[in-house]
């Protein structure tokens, strides 16, 4: 399984930096990546990866 961006994701969490979800069109989700104070976008994600998408959704149902 491919989780290239997945591990991006963990990676960015691990440093300290926090993400939001901004959209999901279909199966593509675009992540804001921010500062580890939660304040303004570093960068951005876009991805369909499943194992992405499966971490996000658990997340979310993790903090509703």
């Amino acid at each position: 399984m491919d989780t290239v961006d997945l591990d991006r994701l963990r990676r960015w969490e691990n440093a300290g930096g926090t993400w939001r979800l901004e959209r999901r069109r279909g199966d593509t989700l675009m992540i804001s990546l921010r500062r580890c104070d939660g304040g303004e976008e570093v960068d951005r994600l876009e991805s369909a990866e499943a194992a992405l998408i499966q971490y996000v959704e658990a997340a979310a149902a993790d903090n509703p």
